[in-house]
């Protein structure tokens, strides 16, 4: 079994020289099992373990027996011990998650708090080959996909380690008798409440019995298989990522060619967009990605509003994807009226007004932030705004002038971004349309006298 798990480390890329690795110990076989083997190999891989334990606060005085055990032990064997409590059913009914769920997310949260104080390089996780079978068959019943079948991977984030993925739980239970570790045993484990303990004490006897009895190794095999087409594919649909995405702080553009893409690509490139956006792809179903596919044959406008605030906008066939706040759709009616110097607007960017003798400049900056006016055209107040009804403009190089609206259509701006593009206004007359155009009627000619100077500062003009 030790040659095994040590395959798996090397064919994995696992360990490096000089690893600090935070073992998760809950106190049973699988996890002892591993710390004790961790521990056995370090001085040869030149590696520092220590052992991390979350009491979930389930079971009362054993789990309060299972975390002396794990400490004790540590003990014994010169490892540090760290271990921290959290009541998982309080948890979970603060959060609205399952117990599974909840258990989930305090375990890889205490377990990074630990890497921050120790200056840990990787996370060791004991799941087994039994394991893997049983999060294969329950993602089967689900209708998962290529990826849902590729299984628990041996290496996430270059950072959580699987070592004994291999390893099955037999031989598991049979290390620790032959090496007198006696670890907790967990009784709930036992009782068939849960999904998991229903597919490891029920499912999987009766496929032994009556299909396949090297179920788990065949399961495992198909996890493998699978994993080599998943990570092919995975590679072609990054490169068509890179190659069909613009991305923004807040937004990614999805572009119409991309959805001429074979639909395995598609799907991929959504996924990664909204995971660009959000972070992550809880809650996220094929319903979800079938849809936005469906919205890019829609026609120019339409949108769908997606779980964790996503929303999604079909602009002439290519996909906008961003964070929907509620307060960004409302058109905004303020004015402000600028004078020279620095006019600091909501502490949201700040507009520098600076007038100028022709005489004395001899080029113009070329900035898209800075734009140069004829001063002496200029009737009325400077303000910015926001467009309004019946707003028109001329852009520079055109006589007459055009709809606001058709400008924006013409320049395919998103219908949602269109009411939140300053405005800079001399009295009624729209004289630069921040981030876009400016005004033929108030460029600047070899007979101007005194050129105004505006310059926009902020992080992004949405």
């Amino acid at each position: 079994m030790m040659e095994k798990i040590l395959n798996t480390i090397e064919e994995n890329n696992m360990i490096k020289k000089g690893d600090k690795i935070v073992v998760g110990v809950s106190g049973g076989p699988d996890s002892m099992c591993l710390l004790h083997i961790l521990n056995s190999i370090s001085k040869e891989y030149c590696i520092e373990v220590v052992a991390a334990h979350i009491n979930h606060c389930l079971r009362g005085e054993e789990a309060d027996k299972d975390e002396e055990y794990v400490r004790e032990f540590c003990k014994i064997n010169n490892l540090d011990f760290y271990s921290t409590k959290v009541d998982i059913n309080k948890l979970s009914k603060e959060k609205n998650l399952s117990c599974e769920t909840a258990g989930r997310e305090a375990r890889y949260s205490f377990f990074k708090k630990i890497m921050k104080d120790v200056n840990g390089t990787k996370v060791a996780l004991a799941h087994n080959a039994n394991d893997q079978c049983e999060t294969i068959l329950m993602r089967i019943m689900r209708g998962t996909g290529i990826e849902g079948l590729a299984g628990i991977k041996p290496v996430r984030d270059n950072i959580y380690i699987r070592p004994l993925i291999n390893t099955t739980r037999s031989e598991i239970e049979e290390y620790c008798i032959l090496n007198k570790l006696n670890p907790r045993i967990d009784k709930t484990n036992l009782e068939t409440i849960y999904t998991r303990n229903k597919v490891r004490l029920e499912l999987i006897p009766y496929i032994r019995e009556n299909f396949n009895k090297d179920i788990i190794g065949v399961i495992n095999r198909l996890s493998m298989n699978v994993d080599v087409d998943r990570s092919y594919i995975e590679s072609m649909a990054e490169k068509s990522f890179k190659q069909y995405t613009k991305m923004k702080e807040n937004r990614i553009i999805i572009l119409k060619d991309a959805f001429c893409e074979h639909r395995a690509i598609v799907t991929r490139i959504i996924r990664y967009s909204i995971n660009y956006i959000k972070g992550n792809l809880y809650n996220y179903e094929k319903v979800h990605i079938d849809g936005i596919i469906d919205l890019q044959k829609n026609e120019t406008g339409k949108e769908i509003l997606l779980p964790g605030a996503i929303k999604v906008i079909n602009n002439y066939g290519d996909i906008h994807i961003f964070k929907y706040f509620p307060r960004n759709d409302i058109k905004q009616k303020d004015e402000y009226i600028l004078r020279l110097g620095n006019n600091y607007i909501n502490n949201d960017f700040t507009v520098e007004l600076e007038l100028l003798d022709a005489k004395e400049i001899t080029e113009l900056d070329k900035n898209d932030n800075i734009k140069y006016f004829d001063f002496d055209k200029i009737n009325g107040n400077i303000v910015l705004r926001y467009r309004k009804d019946g707003d028109r403009f001329t852009p520079i190089g055109m006589k007459g002038s055009k709809k606001l609206k058709d400008f924006f259509i013409d320049l395919k701006v998103p219908k949602e971004e269109r009411n939140k593009i300053p405005l800079i206004c001399f009295n009624n007359d729209i004289a630069w349309i921040v981030g876009y155009r400016v005004s033929e009627n108030f460029k600047v000619k070899k007979t101007t006298k005194n050129i105004l100077k505006i310059k926009i500062e902020r992080e992004e003009i949405k």
